[in-house]
């Protein structure tokens, strides 16, 4: 059985998505950029976060971390060296982290809105009368979540 998707979580999502260099053409080669390599950047190189802290706020370990971080600037380096555009663009990310409760045995925990969607139980008692403790209609989130495959 495959592992299941760990969620990025970001705080922000750029407006600007694609870089080119100056003079280019449509055929230069491009790096793409996913969303959580860019949320890595900014969170340690424009904010000055230490990475421990930065971690926590993508909600990932400190080691898968510092490797969104390290794949992010090779991408940059690489553009920046070798003249390719950048393209943001994918990843496994998400904007929210949602409060779930169980109608049940009242245990309360958090989720991804993404995870929401294939939670079926309550991971303690098994019962299926689950809500999200935000006010969302049928129960649980469905906004502000996205999975796309990495480009190239």
């Amino acid at each position: 059985m495959a592992r299941p998707v760990k969620w990025r979580k970001i705080e922000h999502i750029p407006k600007t998505t694609y870089f080119v260099p100056s003079g280019d053409d449509t055929g230069t080669p491009k790096n793409t950029l996913l969303l959580e390599e860019l949320e890595a950047v900014r969170l340690k190189d424009l904010e000055g976060l230490e990475q421990e802290e930065c971690a926590v706020r993508m909600d990932v370990s400190r080691p898968t971390f510092q490797r969104i971080l390290l794949s992010a600037r090779e991408k940059i380096a690489d553009s920046l060296v070798n003249g390719k555009g950048i393209h943001i663009d994918g990843g496994n990310y998400t904007r929210s982290i949602c409060p779930v409760s169980c109608a049940d045995c009242g245990r309360e925990w958090t989720e991804s809105r993404e995870n929401l969607e294939t939670l079926k139980s309550c991971p303690h008692c098994r019962s299926t009368r689950l809500s999200c403790g935000q006010n969302c209609r049928g129960g649980f989130c469905r906004e502000n979540r996205r999975r796309r495959g990495q480009g190239g």
